[in-house]
């Protein structure tokens, strides 16, 4: 079961399990954008707020993130900061 706000577990698994290749460009799209705001979700929360189901996959998500984008350590809201030039003291 998912945190409030959250994209259910059952959808990234699903839609994990189903190639890009077998998807439509607005299945893919709607993905895209339900996976940014579950990202922004997961960065906003600690983990030590979430249950333990949340807690656990959130973990994993940033390892893969890390693993296929080159973790820099910052969270998602970090790099569309960065992104708009408001990381800027």
């Amino acid at each position: 079961m998912s945190d409030a706000g959250r994209k259910p577990m059952t959808d990234k698994i699903s839609e994990s399990i189903v190639p890009d290749s077998s998807k439509s460009t607005q299945q893919k799209m709607k993905e895209g954008v339900t996976d940014i705001g579950d990202k922004g979700a997961r960065g906003a929360q600690t983990d030590d707020s979430k249950s333990s189901g949340q807690s656990m996959v959130d973990k994993m998500g940033r390892t893969k993130d890390e693993e296929k984008h080159g973790g820099t350590g910052g969270s998602v809201l970090d790099s569309a900061k960065n992104m708009v030039g408001m990381d800027k003291k």
